[in-house]
C-alpha cells in the first residue's frame, strides 16, 4: 500500500480547503492520521479516523476547524480545513494502519505516505 497526500498549494487566510489521502489499493480495515509538520517545529497530529468512521479523533489545536472523512470505496481519506490561517502553513502527510484501533503516535503506523504542502497567505 502507498499512500499519496494531495490537495495542497498556496490559499489565502480565511479559505477552506480539502486535502485528500489516496491509497494505491484497499485500505482494507486499516485507520488513518493526518499530521503535518511546520519548518522547525515538531510533527503534530490532526486527526484520526477508524475502517468504519467509527473512532474519529482531533488533536486539540484544530478541533471545530478540521473535520476528517473516508470513502473507503474510492480508498481515500479527506481533511476538510475551514477558515484557514498563516500558521497552517505546512507538510501535511497521512499513515495508515491495519493494526491500530487508535493513534495519534506517526511511529505506530505502518504505511506512511508523501506529504503536500500548504501554503497559506495572510
Amino acid at each position: 500500500v502507498q499512500l499519496q497526500a494531495s490537495g495542497g498549494g498556496l490559499v489565502q487566510a480565511g479559505d477552506s480547503l480539502r486535502l485528500s489521502c489516496t491509497s494505491s489499493g484497499s485500505f482494507g480495515g486499516a485507520g488513518v492520521g493526518w499530521f503535518r509538520q511546520a519548518p522547525g517545529k515538531e510533527r503534530e497530529f490532526l486527526a484520526f479516523i477508524s475502517w468504519r468512521s467509527t473512532i474519529i479523533d482531533y488533536g486539540d489545536t484544530v478541533k471545530g476547524r478540521f473535520t476528517i472523512s473516508r470513502d473507503n470505496a474510492k480508498n481515500t481519506v479527506y481533511l476538510d480545513i475551514t477558515t484557514v490561517r498563516p500558521e497552517d502553513t505546512a507538510v501535511y502527510f497521512c499513515a495508515a494502519d491495519t493494526e491500530l484501533a487508535h493513534s495519534r503516535n506517526y511511529d505506530k503506523y505502518n504505511y506512511r505516505g508523501r506529504g503536500t504542502q500548504v501554503t497559506v497567505s495572510s
